[in-house]
């Protein structure tokens, strides 16, 4: 009985429930997550993208584009590759469309932000490869703030384990007495679970993967998507392993889970753009590719581009001050 007692307190329990409400109004740990992510990932990319030579605020208006890409794009890969909780008999296609019940696949929300950034990027003439390399370690730790969402969820875990770090898993019901693992909440925490705690490798491992390319990072003055790309292939090689031990639903192809072979794909590709890119040089110079870049439109009023400024040299700063070098806007 005494080592019953000692493996019960051993486990890590799981949150009575995932939401909250204030009146009407749900409060949702899962969303509010992902906000506290999306917060993170900005504030240190912005961070990193000043230190590299990009300009205060430049981030948080990419975001602006990048950030409903990605939540599109996360929720379309999870309702493809998980689409028989939507479709076919006794579903509810409309429930595609709550998002706020969880459900963003990583893969989705990075290509379809991607595109959102890089439309800002044109925009603003930035060069997205560069841009990547600054966010890249924000993003990854917003994924891994992002997994806490899923242990007030219950859910991504693996199968049963009696090891001391497994996951108590709870029976949850509505007011109705309906069995909800989101929305119930849980009144005995008696587990009819003890299960290996998938979300939590995950953000471990995510955690590490930004450490590591920080370090690469500043070690080898990584440029040209480098950084990202580095990201990328830590985080699939995770995903991988991660993936081969969930036993939630999912879409399988030849009885093995999609996202294994997803994995395995785009952390092919990450590592041959690392390697490839490697002849592009060092890490480059922001201010400089500024200068080249052409944006596609520049805002009304907006302070004329780095490159339409002429840069005086000692031999030509009386010209520069003369009338006949200034010219009407």
């Amino acid at each position: 009985m005494l080592n019953g007692l000692n493996a019960v307190l051993a486990t890590i329990p799981s949150p009575d429930r995932g939401v909250w409400y204030l009146g009407p109004l749900p409060i949702r740990a899962y969303a509010l997550c992902i906000i506290a992510g999306i917060i993170v990932a900005i504030w240190w990319g912005e961070r990193r993208w000043v230190a590299r030579g990009g300009i205060k605020g430049e981030v948080t208006d990419i975001a602006v584009w990048a950030v409903p890409f990605g939540l599109v794009g996360g929720r379309l890969y999870h309702v493809i590759t998980d689409n028989q909780k939507y479709f076919g008999p006794g579903k509810d296609p409309l429930a595609a469309l709550e998002i706020w019940n969880g459900g963003l696949g990583i893969w989705g929300a990075i290509a379809l932000g991607g595109v959102g950034a890089w439309i800002a990027c044109r925009r603003r003439g930035i060069p997205l490869p560069a841009l990547a390399d600054a966010l890249a370690p924000g993003i990854v730790v917003a994924q891994a703030i992002g997994r806490l969402g899923n242990y007030f969820n219950q859910e991504l875990y693996g199968g049963d384990t009696t090891l001391p770090w497994g996951l108590e898993i709870y029976r949850r019901v509505t007011p109705e007495g309906r069995e909800d693992a989101l929305a119930g909440v849980a009144i005995d925490h008696t587990p009819i679970q003890v299960v290996h705690p998938a979300f939590l490798y995950e953000l471990l491992w995510n955690l590490g993967v930004a450490l590591l390319i920080v370090w690469a990072d500043r070690k080898f003055r990584l440029g040209h998507g480098r950084v990202f790309a580095l990201y990328v292939a830590g985080y699939t090689a995770g995903r991988f392993w991660i993936e081969l031990m969930r036993t939630d639903e999912a879409t399988l192809v030849f009885g093995t889970r999609v996202n294994v072979f997803v994995s395995a794909v785009v952390f092919l590709g990450a590592v041959a753009y690392f390697v490839i890119a490697r002849s592009r040089g060092g890490r480059e110079d922001v201010a400089a590719l500024r200068s080249t870049a052409e944006p596609v439109e520049a805002a009304e009023g907006e302070a004329p581009a780095k490159a339409d400024v002429v840069e005086a040299s000692d031999e030509g700063a009386e010209k520069k001050n003369s009338p006949e070098s200034v010219k009407p806007e």
